[in-house]
């Protein structure tokens, strides 16, 4: 790896397509996070995803929608990341919903069996009336 930091919160062009960016917003007492890059240990150690979530539910904004349109990759320790959100979520009267996953990612949702505790949708309109928004 020659020392390379794969994840960044910062645009970084020689290492485009492998660190994680995230851009939020909240509409409608929703919060929505846009994500792109890779959802792997290097991200999920950071804990930005994770930290910005939780900021959002302890502000009174449980429900929580990804955007995934532009993930390429998400690993074991992005799953748990997610897993760990999604309860932090529930925990709170709220729910995380995701939308726009790439089929590769899609099957690895798909093989760990998260399918059956987070809600999936096709768009972000069915993301948001998944969680009653």
């Amino acid at each position: 790896m020659n020392g390379r930091k794969l994840y960044t919160e910062h645009e970084n062009a020689s290492l485009e397509g492998f660190e994680l960016e995230v851009r939020s917003e909240v509409a409608d007492a929703v919060a929505i996070y846009r994500i792109s890059g890779r959802l792997d240990a290097e991200a999920a150690a950071s804990q930005g995803l994770q930290s910005a979530v939780g900021s959002a539910i302890d502000g009174g904004t449980p429900r929580i929608i990804f955007d995934m349109r532009d993930v390429t990759l998400i690993t074991s320790a992005g799953l748990r990341s997610v897993l760990v959100m999604a309860k932090q979520a529930a925990a709170s009267k709220g729910g995380l919903a995701i939308f726009g996953v790439q089929a590769a990612v899609d099957e690895v949702f798909d093989i760990s069996g998260l399918k059956r505790f987070i809600s999936f949708a096709l768009d972000e309109a069915e993301a948001r009336s998944k969680l009653g928004a």
